[in-house]
């Protein structure tokens, strides 16, 4: 997952996605079809080291599409509101 996305949004800098559980698993469960479900990437976020990393890179990349930090896009459109 996070190589492509390396490659398109320029995070190559990012050290924490080579730490990322989601580099070990199927990408697409992390960008699951509208009314999918996250389950499966929200039980591999739960325990990965660097979830916080990751919420952060996608709150600041204005990520609008799939599970990033453990979060779905509403999940973190929410959390956005609440830290304002």
């Amino acid at each position: 997952m996070f190589e492509s996305l390396a490659r398109r949004d320029g995070f190559e800098s990012e050290s924490w996605h080579q730490q990322a559980l989601c580099t070990q698993t199927d990408p697409e469960a992390f960008f699951p079809d509208k009314g999918g479900s996250t389950r499966e990437a929200k039980r591999i976020c739960s325990s990965c080291e660097v979830r916080k990393e990751c919420l952060d890179y996608a709150l600041s990349h204005d990520q609008r599409f799939g599970i990033w930090g453990g979060l779905s896009p509403r999940e973190r459109r929410r959390y956005e509101r609440g830290a304002a």
